[in-house]
């Protein structure tokens, strides 16, 4: 069994790599059929139906960066990078993950495409290497810097963070960090480092969250996560021991969780010690995969 559809992937835009570099080609289809995904920031905004909102080219600041997003019934489809917008590393706040709920998965993974790509571009304006300002450049899908002596060339980047679930004598290690609500909790993460693979990521994370070594780590599925751009690796590995040893700096408190409060809290019971991860997350399924094995 795979962790199937999964939320912020699935988009159905032709990327069209060649348009993005042929910039007549591209500016041919940047007319009055060309669609412009709103944006209060880096939120979406909604259709009265809770739907994503489109305009078109003229609905953009004069000043805006175009970004294209991509092809859809031969129509392009574009976001702005508005001249105000500095960018973020916040996560979505409540109202706006019950607003984005109501969206399809399409819908959703458009979204969260063209957030990370957007709030990229509002974070690049000047060049890592000289500090000139850069120009978007490719569709948008690079920055160039402008100046001579340099011409740095910069593309979006996607951060690799390992998620896993850890497995001791048929129950999971599962933790919270302060930030979520009382008896939420989730799969062990973080960033994977210069150097490292996914099997050394994983197995450094756990050691250093919990305290616990682990081995036989295995690949299931992955998620993009635009806040701001990061690609969830979603594995399973086994632990040597169950002896837990908290860093209380990466989390509050940490567990072990037998298959019936899993179940339990996927199926909506919150009697229990255990709130089941949002769908919206890779988490979730990942725990849908474990109970299916």
């Amino acid at each position: 069994m795979t962790i199937g559809t999964i939320a912020f992937a699935g988009a159905r835009l032709e990327r069209d790599d060649h348009l993005r570099n042929d910039p007549e080609a591209l500016g041919h289809l940047m007319d009055w059929r060309a669609r412009l995904l709103m944006l209060d920031g880096l939120d979406p905004v909604f259709t009265p139906e809770g739907t994503l909102l489109w305009g078109t080219l003229a609905d953009a600041h004069p000043h805006s960066e175009l970004v294209f997003l991509g092809l859809t019934d031969g129509r392009a489809c574009f976001a702005e990078v508005h001249p105000s917008l500095r960018g973020s590393t916040a996560p979505a706040n409540p109202g706006l993950w019950r607003a984005m709920s109501a969206l399809s998965l399409e819908e959703l993974a458009i979204w969260g495409g063209a957030r990370s790509l957007v709030d990229w571009h509002a974070r690049h304006r000047f060049c890592a290497r000289c500090g000139a300002p850069t120009k978007l450049a490719k569709g948008g899908w690079q920055r160039s810097c402008e100046a001579e002596s340099c011409g740095a060339e910069h593309f979006p980047r996607v951060d690799p963070v390992t998620i896993m679930l850890v497995e001791h004598e048929g129950r999971l290690l599962l933790g919270r960090q302060p930030r979520f609500p009382p008896r939420r909790f989730s799969a062990l993460a973080g960033f994977i480092e210069p150097g490292e693979t996914i099997e050394e990521a994983v197995a450094r994370e756990v050691l250093e969250e919990a305290g616990v070594r682990v081995r036989d780590v295995r690949y299931i599925g992955s998620q993009p996560w635009p806040f701001p751009s990061s690609l969830m690796i979603g594995c399973h590995a086994v632990a040597d021991s169950a002896e837990l040893t908290i860093d209380t700096t990466e989390l509050e408190e940490a567990h072990w969780f037998t298959r019936e409060e899993v179940a339990a809290a996927m199926a909506g019971d919150e009697s229990g010690r255990l709130l089941a991860p949002t769908p919206v997350a890779i988490a979730h399924h990942l725990l849908k995969w474990w109970l299916a094995q």
